[in-house]
């Protein structure tokens, strides 16, 4: 699903216009996007977790050459799922595997 089916599954959802329904989600996603970048936790019970973690500096190696390189240190954004969301994904991941078996 791309964003533009997301919002039409969210218009349709919520009995809105698209162009509503558009608006309301680039909100929800600027808010986490932001609250995320500036160093806050943004938790939705029952969703998940959006986070920011630190990844500190490293020496890695090249696959290719073998030569050592150095990784910077760098923060990446973060997604946990909630309970009931992984309860959700592996009851159907389930339903999934035994129709396509």
């Amino acid at each position: 699903m791309n964003k533009r089916e997301f919002v039409a599954a969210v218009a349709e959802e919520a009995k809105l216009p698209k162009s509503e329904a558009a608006e309301v989600v680039n909100a929800v996603l600027d808010v986490i996007v932001n609250t995320v970048a500036s160093g806050e936790k943004v938790s939705i019970t029952g969703f998940g977790v959006f986070e920011q973690v630190h990844k500190p500096s490293r020496a890695a190696r090249n696959p290719s050459t073998g030569a050592e390189v150095k990784v910077e240190e760098s923060w990446a954004p973060k997604f946990r799922p909630g309970t009931d969301f992984k309860e959700l994904v592996n009851v159907n991941g389930r339903q999934a595997a035994g129709r396509s078996a």
